[in-house]
């Protein structure tokens, strides 16, 4: 696996928008989400990112319509998450045609579940989120904290049986404040499976900060929304 520019579709009452810091209310950069995509896939994406920001936040996964044409109509891989709370919502999702589906909360609260979804799907099918905020893991939409630190959770979920992370730094989310790698690089340290990083990314010069760390990727959302550069030029520094 090399190293991924993933542009980031969030969800959220059928459009495409972008929260800072995954606040509900501070929605911007609002429009169609199908118009993003074929921006992204146009532009050279190999791997879309799609969240439903609504199952995510309220639990209803009212966006599902709208994830399914995108995967069907796009020749990518789509990873999907946002609501994701039970075996069944993960089936649904990969019969769709979802090449991932990233667990979050219920991996927290339940980690063995893990175990069950990757004997069901297959582990590369199976994406653990790690979403961090001031070094402890969130849930719920960001909401709750879990108290447990990410890398001990990571290990724990690797062994369990995800095919691979995404690790958001909550506190760069949204804010185009440029990206903190050490979190970033302990996590690829300490695990085996890809990491896919997330949350803060305002310039070149972070994604390609972000790829020195180990990861195997990196979500780009708010930036490229506001035009900081291009997808292009992002795959073309990240040597993609």
């Amino acid at each position: 696996m090399g190293f991924d520019v993933i542009p980031a579709i969030d969800l959220r009452g059928g459009k495409c928008v972008q929260l800072v810091q995954g606040v509900p209310g501070t929605e911007a950069v609002i429009l169609d989400p199908f118009e993003a995509a074929q921006k992204w896939v146009s532009a050279g994406a190999r791997i879309l990112h799609i969240i439903d920001l609504d199952g995510a936040i309220g639990g209803t996964r009212s966006n599902a319509r709208i994830v399914a044409r995108i995967i069907s109509e796009f020749n990518v891989e789509v990873q999907v998450g946002g609501g994701v709370r039970s075996k069944k919502d993960v089936e649904t999702l990969l019969d769709t045609g979802a090449e991932r589906v990233i667990v979050g909360t219920m991996a927290v609260n339940n980690p063995p579940v893990v175990k069950e979804l990757a004997d069901a799907f297959g582990r590369e099918h199976i994406m653990a989120a790690l979403d961090s905020r001031k070094g402890e893991v969130a849930t719920h939409g960001w909401a709750k904290s879990s108290r447990i630190a990410p890398v001990e959770l990571g290990k724990k979920l690797e062994e369990l049986g995800a095919g691979s992370v995404l690790f958001t730094h909550i506190d760069k989310e949204g804010l185009l404040g440029g990206v903190d790698p050490k979190p970033t690089r302990e996590m690829a340290e300490a695990l085996r499976i890809p990491v896919i990083a997330s949350g803060g990314v305002a310039s070149i010069e972070d994604i390609i900060t972000i790829k020195k760390t180990g990861a195997k990727g990196v979500v780009v959302g708010m930036a490229l929304y506001r035009g900081r550069f291009t997808l292009e030029e992002a795959l073309h520094a990240a040597g993609t």
